[in-house]
């Protein structure tokens, strides 16, 4: 599929809205229950505004950073994301673009292509479990990235309930059999050519988890891995600091929202933690992680580092993000629409647009590098931050 060129993310999404299957693109689009968390992640940043220079601004500008011990371009991550059935290349593609403009990749367990497959084609993979299953089989999870080459690991702790959605959710197959075909057949007709990319490779979808398994296992559907992950108990801190001493490299917990979460994190020894919910995912009515983010800085200090997930669509969003704390921000849907609109051309292009505005958001704010920036440079309404817990 050639892909022309998109000015912003917002085009990445409607072309993406125009290639894909209707149950596809709802998968991908909503959040949990009525929305408001989804909804709080875009508004949010919305609300918040900049204070600019007009004079003596930089010429040269930084954006490079590192993040749990990798040199990276920019501060913008690849948040890991299950299932990426929206290009037939899937996460390989997505690994690449990275690797071309210098992120590292957050590679989901949930993942329709193999650790070892991404791992070939980034060097700078990060990989992301659930506490699913016992802990031999958590340990395995880890032994197997390790010798894959990854560089860290993502513990995701922000799904926890399984809401529904008040619009109805989009229906998914545990697999693509004759019922599924048959049942899915109008939506996909009415998107010829995401069939047909898929058809040229003359494989359909792919919803197995080979990242679930250990090499030489045949992988579970993805509705198989969530049942595991279902059947597993929930983990308690005692658990999350037995798996971080498991890896002896960066480790990061992600879906932190409260600032006493927060200090426990640090006192197991992660390398970092994210503020997410999920994408809107988990408990609606969480608060937009970028309301929580400066009383978790303030709470944390520099003993870890800080990351944003959620609600990220543009690199003055970036700017928000690191001036109120973040190192570094995690995308989800930006790159999926970009995968979407143009494979891996299409991802390349998504980073591309976040970095014009984050360079172009210093230019206006008079930093020289991305390190510079702090609460000064953002103006919020009275009531915008939230501090939980």
């Amino acid at each position: 599929m050639a892909t022309k060129w998109f000015e912003t993310v917002a085009i990445a999404q409607q072309r993406a809205k125009r290639h894909l299957p209707a149950s596809v693109y709802g998968a991908l689009v909503a959040g949990s229950e009525k929305g408001l968390s989804a909804r709080d992640n875009l508004d949010a940043f919305d609300q918040l505004g900049f204070a600019p220079h007009v004079a003596g601004n930089h010429t040269i500008r930084s954006l490079a950073t590192t993040v749990m011990g990798q040199s990276v371009a920019m501060p913008v991550l690849i948040s890991p994301t299950g299932v990426q059935a929206v290009h037939p290349q899937g996460e390989v593609a997505v690994a690449r673009a990275a690797a071309n403009r210098g992120v590292a990749m957050g590679l989901s367990s949930f993942a329709s292509r193999s650790i070892e497959e991404v791992c070939a084609v980034n060097q700078q993979v990060l990989f992301q479990v659930y506490w699913s299953g016992s802990r031999d089989v958590l340990a395995q999870r880890l032994e197997r990235a390790r010798d894959a080459g990854a560089k860290g690991i993502i513990l995701t702790l922000d799904w926890s309930f399984a809401n529904g959605r008040d619009w109805g959710s989009p229906w998914i197959p545990d697999k693509i059999d004759l019922t599924a075909v048959a049942r899915l057949a109008p939506d996909v007709i009415s998107r010829p050519a995401w069939f047909w990319s898929f058809a040229r490779t003359g494989h359909l979808p792919s919803l197995t988890t080979p990242n679930m398994v250990l090499p030489g296992q045949s992988p579970p559907t993805f509705f198989g891995a969530y049942y595991e992950w279902m059947q597993t108990p929930l983990p308690s801190w005692e658990d999350v600091a037995w798996l971080r001493a498991q890896w002896d490299g960066p480790f990061m917990v992600k879906g932190v929202s409260r600032v006493d979460d927060a200090r426990r994190v640090v006192d197991l020894g992660a390398t970092a933690l994210s503020v997410s919910n999920h994408g809107g995912n988990n408990l609606d009515g969480t608060p937009a992680p970028i309301r929580a983010l400066p009383a978790i800085v303030d709470a944390v200090g520099d003993r870890i580092e800080v990351l944003l997930d959620g609600g990220v669509r543009r690199g003055g969003d970036v700017v928000k993000a690191l001036a109120l704390g973040a190192r570094a921000v995690m995308i989800g849907r930006a790159y999926l629409w970009g995968l979407a609109a143009g494979g891996q051309a299409g991802v390349e292009n998504v980073l591309d647009v976040l970095r014009g505005g984050i360079d172009s958001t210093l230019l206006a704010l008079g930093k020289s590098d991305v390190a510079e920036l702090d609460r000064g440079d953002v103006v919020a309404p009275l009531d915008f931050y939230r501090r939980l817990g």
